[in-house]
């Protein structure tokens, strides 16, 4: 049995811009009814009684407004505001470069999921904590066919795919030996738990929820509105 008390630290990566939004700000600083997109996620993790720390990625031009908004907010958990990288996957490593070394688990989410529930990330951590990867994921409802150059050639099995989300929990240990050999081998991935996948580490689904999306386009902003509505009517 693993340790249950150990130490989990959230990594919420804000480092993208957002272009497909339409915005002229990153896309985690848009408001919803007044709060930026962030500070609803930020709040999550805030109340979940798992995460002891949250280290905070954003680009280095956003890291003075980052930490306004979030003194400005009262999120009482990010402890450190890191620099992010071109990519997510330098982002997330360079947030997991400020782990301290009792950190068991590490948990990784997108900034721009804020309707994620407390819930799901206290049973991922749960999960992770007991399993030693877990991640949230949704089944496909869509029949999904392999297409090359605009001619379908397979369709799969939906009983067997699922659409994966954040947050993504993983013992520290495992995590950071998937991204150091990935980037020796020049690896990169969509998500976190991919690079596990190529060590052969065994992952945990965790079924997600629907609401749980990730804003990138005008109609996922509108959608994100009318739960948040919901979350305070």
């Amino acid at each position: 049995m693993h340790n249950l008390s150990s130490k989990t630290v959230a990594i919420v990566a804000a480092a993208g811009y957002g272009k497909r939004l339409g915005k002229t700000i990153p896309k985690q600083f848009v408001e919803i009814h007044g709060k930026p997109i962030l500070i609803y996620t930020l709040e999550k993790f805030d109340r979940c009684q798992e995460v002891e720390e949250v280290i905070l990625v954003v680009q280095t031009d956003q890291i003075d407004k980052a930490k306004h908004t979030v003194d400005l907010w009262h999120i009482q958990k990010v402890k450190k505001i890191v620099e992010g990288g071109d990519e997510r996957q330098h982002s997330v490593w360079n947030g997991m470069n400020e782990l301290a070394d009792d950190v068991e688990i590490v948990i990784v989410h997108d900034a721009v999921r804020p309707l994620v529930s407390v819930e799901k990330i206290t049973e991922v951590i749960q999960t992770a904590k007991r399993e030693g990867a877990a991640i949230l994921a949704v089944p496909v409802k869509n029949t999904i066919k392999r297409v090359n150059k605009g001619w379908v050639k397979e369709t799969l099995r939906r009983d067997s795919l699922w659409s994966i989300q954040t947050p993504q929990a993983f013992r520290a240990g495992w995590i950071k030996e998937a991204y150091q050999k990935a980037f020796q081998n020049h690896i990169t991935a969509t998500d976190d738990a991919a690079l596990l996948e190529r060590l052969e580490y065994s992952i945990k689904i965790v079924k997600g929820e629907d609401r749980n999306i990730k804003i990138t386009s005008p109609m996922d902003l509108f959608v994100a509105e009318k739960f948040i509505n919901e979350e305070f009517d």
